[in-house]
């Protein structure tokens, strides 16, 4: 018997989202905004670190794949620190 491989890719999938982001966009939007844009650059930069890419951004939302699921949980753990 022989065994074929089958040109499959595996991939992590990371997605983070904003706690309390509807309450903090009703008590100062513009803050928020700022905050948000500022925290986006530091994860898309964990993300990039850790041999990931970002997929998506939808509001306060991102979506990131990876490669390894080891780098997707490391980024992970460095983002929430």
């Amino acid at each position: 018997m022989t065994t074929e491989r089958y040109g499959r890719k595996l991939t992590a999938i990371l997605s983070a989202d904003v706690k309390g982001y509807s309450r903090l966009m009703g008590e100062d939007e513009e803050a928020t905004i700022r905050t948000l844009t500022a925290y986006r650059e530091v994860i898309a930069n964990l993300i990039q670190k850790h041999r990931g890419r970002v997929v998506d951004s939808p509001g306060d939302n991102v979506l990131a794949e990876f490669t390894s699921v080891v780098d997707a949980v490391r980024c992970a753990v460095e983002i929430q620190e």
